[in-house]
């Protein structure tokens, strides 16, 4: 079905442009809309969680720009239709606050949990980190306590280290606030997720603010990478590795053009190809805030090579830069579901919750400068 209108879709050869762009953001067969949003209803930030089973997803978002959590969804055909469980959760956490958070933790005795992490608790500003909690697949969910983390957002991403235990990276301002300077610091819990150690900075920049940080590790499992955005937006976005789960980190340095955006989130395909979808911020972009995908190896990252080529895979057509925050599954098959909100027409309503499917072979034509 994709194949047959793929060859429609444009190479940007434009100037400014250090990678071919291949723009799919009109082929809206690709797209399975999870929330409209309404001239009163905006639908924001949402994060994506692909199960074991390899068909089952969650999909969390919040309503406003930084507002309030409460919707969830579910599919169970991997991303092809969706069913709202709104009303199985716990009425407190509809008063959680900005950019929940999806992640399945799972204990030293192997037990599986779901959680749904938010910012703070209440209102902006209030007890940091609240969650909802899940032990039977998303069956049914309790309200947890919050970990009293003050932050901007709750875990931008959290890794599982080889020793069993996961590190979670966050950023926040002084006292917690978002304003400068922005730093990322970073927690592990060694119980699946209900205790946190105490958090550490772990990148802070004089100049620049990291922020949203995402975290992922190397093909041949040895080293950690985090990619970051950088919140003045007058350069490139940051990246540090770790060769030590986490001890220790790399001074952060720029991403190649290509990697600059918000929100960095990745999956490998089965051929090694790294896919990273963001929110596009690279200097003189054509495609400077919309949401795309950048493709390449994890070498190029390590080598701050340009990467193979990059995608445009929906259009924004709100404010400059209102849309990117995506979850990011690859199906077994080798579809990728990416989710973000986004401005998804141009008229009254606001942002709209909406994913994009796609399969790297459908690009092989395109040729890496």
């Amino acid at each position: 079905m994709v194949m047959a209108f793929l060859w429609n879709a444009p190479i940007s050869l434009f100037a400014q442009d250090k990678l071919p762009l291949i723009d799919v953001s009109g082929q809206t067969e690709r797209h399975v809309v999870l929330a409209e949003g309404t001239p009163e209803v905006y639908q924001g930030h949402p994060t994506t969680l692909l199960m074991p089973n390899q068909k089952t997803l969650f999909a969390v978002w919040c309503i406003n720009h930084g507002g309030a959590a409460g919707p969830l969804a579910r599919s169970d055909d991997g991303g092809l239709s969706w069913r709202r469980l709104d009303d199985q959760l716990p009425p407190g956490y509809a008063t959680h606050q900005n950019c929940p958070s999806i992640y399945r933790l799972v204990d030293p005795a192997g037990k599986e949990r779901v959680w749904v992490f938010s910012a703070a608790l209440g209102q902006r500003g209030g007890p940091g980190m609240p969650s909802i909690m899940s032990e039977d697949g998303g069956e049914t969910w309790r309200e947890m306590p919050p970990l009293n983390f003050p932050c901007v957002m709750t875990f931008s991403s959290i890794v599982r280290l080889r020793d069993g235990r996961y590190l979670g990276l966050y950023h926040k301002g002084p006292d917690g606030k978002d304003r400068a300077p922005l730093e990322v610091l970073q927690t592990i819990t060694s119980d699946g997720g209900f205790t946190w150690s105490e958090p550490r900075v772990v990148a802070a920049v004089p100049g620049k603010n990291p922020c949203e940080p995402g975290v992922f590790r190397s093909p041949d499992g040895k080293q950690l990478c985090c990619l970051m955005r950088e919140n003045t937006h007058k350069g490139h976005s940051l990246m540090m590795f770790s060769e030590d789960e986490g001890e220790t980190w790399s001074t952060p340095v720029d991403t190649p053009w290509g990697l600059t955006g918000d929100r960095h989130k990745e999956v490998f395909t089965a051929d090694g190809k790294l896919v990273v979808c963001f929110r596009d911020q690279a200097p003189g972009s054509s495609s400077r805030g919309h949401f795309v995908a950048w493709v390449g190896t994890y070498d190029d990252i390590l080598q701050g090579k340009e990467g193979s080529y990059r995608i445009k895979l929906l259009h924004h057509f709100g404010r400059p830069g209102d849309c990117g925050y995506p979850g990011v599954e690859l199906l077994p098959e080798g579809t990728i579901v990416a989710t973000t909100y986004v401005k998804y027409r141009d008229d009254q309503n606001k942002n709209s919750v909406v994913s994009v499917r796609f399969r790297l072979n459908e690009f092989n034509h395109v040729t890496a400068p």
